[in-house]
């Protein structure tokens, strides 16, 4: 069963070479236990230039998997200190990109919970950056 919650979501994405680019979003969102793991699902917005997108964070003993749909695809899988590689596919086009998790957090219960993920960000096998996100999770 679905649960309907509140997100605040707190970014940080730091870019070689660039300033760091603070992100603060508070959405509605769902977050449902199925198959041993959490789905917290939210629709992204033009606040973080992704509207368009579906958000899903799959929170599962062992690891944190990021899916995105919609105008974009990619789907990151976050275990500390194990890199993942996958496509990101936008409107004009895909990149490769390989993401290790350098920190990964998360206390989920059913009603609510965090999450916590620091990573390593490698673009077409350049570093680009480090991004840090914490996201609160409470039932509406």
């Amino acid at each position: 069963m679905s649960i309907p919650v509140i997100l605040s979501i707190q970014g940080r994405q730091t870019y070689v070479g660039q300033e760091p680019e603070l992100i603060r979003l508070d959405t509605e969102g769902t977050m449902e236990f199925r198959n041993g793991g959490w789905d917290i699902t939210y629709e992204e917005s033009e606040l973080t230039g992704l509207a368009g997108v579906t958000t899903t964070f799959r929170v599962e003993p062992d690891k944190v998997t990021l899916t995105r749909t919609g105008k974009l695809t990619s789907t990151m899988v976050f275990q500390e200190g194990v890199p993942h590689d996958s496509l990101y596919r936008m409107e004009f086009g895909a990149l490769m990109i390989s993401v290790n998790a350098t920190r990964l957090f998360f206390d989920i219960v059913p009603d609510g919970g965090s999450i916590d993920l620091v990573y390593n960000i490698i673009i077409e096998n350049t570093e680009a950056g480090v991004i840090d996100y914490h996201l609160d999770i409470r039932a509406k």
